[in-house]
């Protein structure tokens, strides 16, 4: 019967132990009887609840109970008495049989009794003893379930993992807290004197309550460990299990996602694309690597935990793990590698395409260079273009054989598989690209050289067409010359004779100017029919160079008249000036000073009459002002003959005159 099930019975104090005791260490039972009805029933349920809390050997020793009738009416004490077979005494004969401190305060004794807090550490005691009763037996069925060494017993342990109904750490602070109480209050009597609290050992059975918690804490100590043990076996289990995951889906799924990823693209988009799928496959493979990072720290406590039969488990785990992890991660780096070289393989090809591209788009348009300036920024342009593509041709064959090499290498993503087909597939393509950008490398260039032909026979072309402009130039710098500084006629006939003779000489300058020009375009005629092309200036330059030539030849034979006239005026004046006695008839000769003035008339009158071109246009040589002072010392020249001629007609005018 437990205090908390019959608590108003309890509550109401029909009867209590007070913990007193008689002369033969007999409990005092003490039945306090009130003014109203005592039921009986319920003081029947409250001594039988009360006489089974003593142990047997304080039973043995017997019970004294006082019945206290003081307030009650007779015949209900009558009746508690005949229901006891007890022997009836007056209160002031109790201390024949009992010690006044072992009697209450309502006997006047020195006992402290208080029912109400004697009733609630009951039920504390009970609610212990109860609690720690069948917590004591979960932990033993739990225990030795764990320690069963068959496998069917192994098995029905599991169905023993379950936790105790009530906390074994409340119910051992409960315990504690209790025999704390118990041993507190057995002694707390004051002035030195001791009082025997109603809490005794014999009442509330205070070895019990360290025995339970002895078992407890032993028990509870063995459970500690059963589930230390159980939660590192479960541990262990998930370990393995999550090891198992790891490995069958990096070597499953996950190897079958790289198999399936073999090819490197034939253009940047395609790689592009390819690495955009490795890296939704590599965030796939970074969950279940974050995975093993967790299990590999947890194996590494598990491993510093140190027990001996589970370590050789635990490092075939780790070592499993690890090698499966670093054989998928290098596949994975490797196959990002690969691809990256694609990649980088794929955009040089793409730019050198580009280059030949625009090479091949400026070998195709026709050339119409102004001049040889352009024509040598063009070439010059032509040539950073061919050596731009050798670099990228260069780069690309380094970039393809990196490639080629890294597919030689690569490893057998299948453990055993043969990647030879699916390789052959790369390598062709590569290959392939390197052999059409060296083709189309190879035609640029051989139409680079045909343009680099044509470009410098342009070149010659322009040369040739400068040059002849130029020779136009100087043949009428040369025809300028003639006209405005080539006037002279000579003092004398010596005189006269070197001009004409420097004068030939300049005619010769003129001839061998204008047949170089001549040269230079039929020249640039050849060159035009080579090239199929028309010469810019050809059209016009060669009747430029004609028309001054005619217009030269034109010039220089009436220079020559005029030279040789001067010569013949001259020689003749000279003759007839000097005073040659021993030739007195020839210079008497009167015809020969009518020619010498008839030369001298037709030299004055050819100095005012202007070249005449073939193309009707006049010009003059020299100046008014240079045509004046010629034909002065020319006029000069023939008074001094006529003043000659009058004194061989007449001296003895020339002798009265002297």
């Amino acid at each position: 019967m437990e205090a908390s099930v019959i608590l108003p019975i309890l509550k109401k104090k029909l009867a209590f132990l007070s913990g007193g005791k008689d002369r033969r260490s007999g409990l005092i039972l003490t039945i306090p009887l009130c003014l109203e009805q005592t039921n009986m029933d319920e003081l029947s349920v409250t001594l039988d609840y009360l006489l089974s809390i003593p142990s047997e050997k304080c039973k043995a020793r017997g019970f004294t109970v006082i019945v206290d009738g003081r307030k009650s009416q007779w015949n209900v004490v009558k009746t508690v008495v005949l229901m006891l077979q007890v022997i009836l005494v007056s209160a002031n004969k109790l201390t024949r049989y009992i010690e006044p401190c072992q009697l209450t305060e309502d006997f006047g004794g020195s006992l402290t009794y208080d029912h109400m807090d004697w009733l609630n550490k009951r039920l504390v005691f009970e609610k212990f003893t109860k609690e720690s009763t069948s917590l004591l037996d979960e932990l033993a069925l739990i225990n030795n379930g764990s320690d069963k060494g068959n496998e069917q017993e192994k098995e029905r342990s599991v169905d023993l993992n379950f936790l105790p109904s009530v906390d074994p750490e409340t119910v051992l602070q409960t315990g504690h807290e209790l025999l704390s109480e118990l041993q507190q209050r057995r002694f707390n009597g004051s002035d030195g004197g001791v009082s025997w609290s109603p809490m005794d050992d014999e009442l509330l059975a205070q070895p019990q309550v360290m025995k339970l918690l002895d078992s407890l804490r032993e028990q509870y100590t063995r459970y500690q460990e059963v589930c230390r043990q159980r939660s590192k076996r479960t541990q262990l289990e998930e370990i393995q299990q999550k090891v198992m995951q790891v490995v069958n889906w990096l070597e499953g799924p996950g190897s079958e996602q790289l198999r399936a990823q073999w090819g490197i693209g034939d253009s940047i988009r395609a790689s592009q694309a390819l690495q955009q799928k490795h890296e939704e496959i590599e965030s796939q493979h970074s969950e279940w690597f974050a995975v093993y990072v967790e299990l590999n720290q947890q194996i590494a406590a598990l491993l510093n935990a140190g027990d001996e039969e589970d370590l050789v488990e635990l490092k075939s785990l780790q070592q499993q793990l690890s090698d499966v992890c670093y054989r998928q991660a290098s596949q994975l780096e490797f196959r990002q590698n690969l691809l990256q070289a694609a990649l980088e393989f794929h955009g040089v090809a793409q730019d050198l395409s580009q280059q030949l591209d625009g090479l091949l788009g400026m070998l195709c348009v026709d050339v119409a260079p102004a001049d040889g300036a352009s024509i040598q920024q063009t070439l010059k342009l032509l040539e950073e273009k061919l050596k731009s593509v050798d670099v990228g041709l260069q780069g690309l064959r380094e970039k393809g054989q990196g490639l080629l090499d890294q597919i030689s290498n690569q490893a057998s993503w299948a453990y055993g598989k043969d990647v030879t087909i699916e390789n052959k597939e790369n390598v062709d393509h590569i290959q392939g690209v390197m052999e059409d950008m060296q083709l189309r490398k190879q035609r640029c260039e051989d139409m680079v050289d045909v343009r680099r032909l044509k470009m410098l026979q342009m070149v010659q072309l322009f040369k040739c067409e400068e040059d002849a402009s130029q020779a136009v130039e100087w043949l009428s710098e040369l025809l300028d010359a003639l006209l405005k500084t080539h006037i002279r006629l000579g003092d004398d006939a010596q005189e006269t004779k070197v001009l004409l003779e420097k004068h030939r000489k300049f005619v010769d300058v003129a001839q061998s100017t204008y047949d170089y020009g001549r040269q230079l375009l039929q020249a640039t005629v050849v060159l035009c029919q080579s090239l199929r092309c028309t010469s810019r200036s050809s059209g016009d330059t060669l009747p430029r160079l004609n028309r001054v030539w005619k217009q030269f030849t034109v010039a220089s034979e009436e220079r020559v008249h005029r030279l040789e006239m001067a010569i013949a005026f001259h020689s003749n004046a000279e003759k007839i000036l000097q005073d040659c006695p021993e030739e007195p008839e020839a210079i008497n000769d009167e015809e020969q000073f009518e020619e010498i003035e008839a030369v001298g008339k037709s030299l004055l009158d050819r100095l005012t009459v202007p070249v005449v071109y073939p193309d009707g246009t006049e010009q003059y040589f020299g100046s008014p002002s240079d045509m004046a002072s010629t034909a002065e010392h020319i006029r000069d020249r023939m008074k001094l003959v006529s003043l000659k001629r009058q004194q061989l007609r007449h001296p003895e005018m020339v002798t009265s005159e002297s």
